[in-house]
Parts: structure tokens; C-alpha cells; sequence
């Protein structure tokens, strides 16, 4: 069964750290990116950081670069998202999900369709990042 499941949110202050993780199972990444998205309530889903799982490819939305980074273990079957400088406009349900290639399709366009079109083929559950003092 195809399954993704995110963990590490929580409560930080202003300016805080978090790193998120997103581990999947029951099938292998080979093809896919996998994509960090929130959404807060009352707002659209935005895109955060995606990463292509065969090159390392990635793409940052522009309210988080500088502050989030987006990794993958070498095995590919575990995502982290490292957010540093934490802001209360942050606070938002974090989940990863699953984008398939077709491979007639660019890497990198892939990697930033997933983001910027908000597309996936599998998502997890989320987990909450709250900001604030």
C-alpha cells in the first residue's frame, strides 16, 4: 500500500526551527518528486519545495528560500524539510507528496510543475507547524 507520512511539526517560536520528515513506503521513488505543500486555513495550497528523487533537482517558492532546505536520505525513500527562521505566516498543515514523471517530460520542469501547479499523485496526512510566541 502506497503510503507517505510526515512527522516533526510542532508549536516554535518566532525565529525557531523545525525539521519535517516524510517517509515513504510500498513503493520506490525512482520516477517521482516529492514536494513539501501547506496550507493554512482560509488560504490556497502553495507549494513549498520539491525535489526531483533521481537527480536531487529543486525548486523553493519564493516566500521560503533562504530560510527552508529540502534533502533526501540516500536510500530516496525519506524527504526532510529543514525550516530555519521560523515566521508566524509559516503556520500552516505541512504535508509531502508524490509526483510521477513520465520521462518524456524534463526533470526540471517536472520538479517545478509539482510545485508551482500544485500537482501530486499521493499525498500524506500533514502534520502542524505552528509559529508563534
Amino acid at each position: 500500500q502506497l503510503q507517505l507520512v510526515e512527522s516533526g511539526g510542532g508549536l516554535v517560536q518566532p525565529g525557531g526551527s523545525l525539521r519535517l520528515s516524510c517517509a515513504a513506503s510500498g513503493f520506490t521513488l525512482d520516477n517521482y518528486a516529492i514536494g513539501w505543500f501547506r496550507q493554512a486555513p482560509g488560504k490556497e495550497r502553495e507549494g513549498v519545495s520539491c525535489i526531483s528523487n533521481s537527480d536531487g533537482t529543486l525548486y523553493y517558492a519564493d516566500s521560503v528560500k533562504g530560510r527552508f532546505t529540502i534533502s533526501k536520505d540516500n536510500a530516496g525513500n525519506t524527504v526532510y524539510l529543514q525550516m530555519n527562521s521560523l515566521k508566524p505566516e509559516d503556520t500552516a498543515l505541512y504535508y509531502c507528496a508524490a509526483f510521477r514523471r513520465l520521462t518524456i517530460i524534463p526533470v526540471i520542469t517536472h520538479v517545478r510543475a509539482m510545485c508551482v501547479q500544485r500537482v501530486f499523485d499521493y499525498r500524506g496526512q500533514g502534520t502542524q507547524v505552528t509559529v508563534s510566541s
